[in-house]
Parts: structure tokens; sequence; C-alpha cells
């Protein structure tokens, strides 16, 4: 089984196998053209984003400049679906966002996640977890991996954040 087999299944992998560096630094590529473009091409934005991203539910999806993300193809977002600026996902495991979805500013998503063990994170070996966003959902802070949010965003963070903002 290779190691992008096993991070795919949620196994634990290496995160620093050769064909996984290589697809990390060929996405790398198309994010730097991404954040380069003007932002009034908008039809040159969303065919960047058709090829990068799993899924997009319509043609009505804005990704404000800069967007970040590890391999692409692992994120799916549903209709009318708005990010603002330094989105950033790390979407070693699925990132499934529903319809009418709104990003705020400086929201990222995880779904790499590392031993608390220093000798164990030094062996560079991680595993995933998918993370889902119910339709209709404003997003204000950070996703860890393994969320499941949906609703409006006072019970999103609600979910995620206790009242000093820890998880």
């Amino acid at each position: 089984m290779t190691e992008k087999e096993k991070m795919s299944a949620g196994m634990v992998y290496s995160a620093v196998d050769a064909q996984l560096l290589e697809e990390l630094d060929s996405v790398k590529e198309t994010i730097h053209r991404y954040n380069a473009m003007s932002p009034a091409d908008k039809s040159g934005r969303l065919e960047i984003l058709k090829g990068l991203l799993g899924h997009i539910g319509d043609d009505d999806i804005i990704i404000n400049q800069p967007f970040y993300c590890d391999y692409g193809k692992q994120i799916s977002v549903g209709k009318r679906f708005f990010a603002n600026f330094h989105f950033t996902v790390l979407d070693e495991a699925k990132v499934t966002i529903g319809d009418d979805c709104f990003i705020g500013p400086n929201v990222s998503i995880y779904t790499a996640c590392h031993s608390t063990d220093p000798a164990e994170r030094n062996t560079r070996n991680e595993w995933a977890e998918p993370v889902t966003i119910g339709a209709g959902s404003v997003v204000t802070k950070d996703i860890p991996s393994g969320v499941v949010a949906a609703g409006n965003p006072c019970r999103i963070i609600k979910q995620l954040y206790d009242k000093e903002g820890n998880i």
C-alpha cells in the first residue's frame, strides 16, 4: 500500500513520502499562479479552481486571494461558496463544505493530525481525519481535524471552542 493510499484511508502515513511531496509541490505551483492572478480575472480564477478542487457546486464561487491548500482534490465546496482572504486548507483528508457557506478571513481548516509525543512527531508520520461543514454555515474560527460543524455561526463556535477560545 502506498503512502498516498494510507493517507486516503485515514491510516498513519509518512508525510515526507516522495510521491506526496511531488504532489504538494505541483499544487503549490497552481496556487502560486492563482494567487498571482488579477482579482478582476474572474473566469481565469474559476478555471484554476475547477482544475484544483475536487468538486465545485456551481460557478458562483469566490475564494479571495491569497488562498492556500495542500492537495486541492480533497476539497469539495457547495453552491454559492465564499471564502475571504487567507483561507488555508490542509486537505490530507476530505474537506466537505455545503451550499451557501461563508468562510471569514484568516480561517484555516486542518485535517492532518500529529502525535503529541516529540519523538513520534519527528518521524514525520501523521494521519488525517475529514472535516465537514454543513450548508448555510458561517465559519470565523479555525476548524481542526475530525470536526463536523453545521448551523449558525454561534452554534459552530460553541461546538468547537469554550469561552476562552480553547478547543
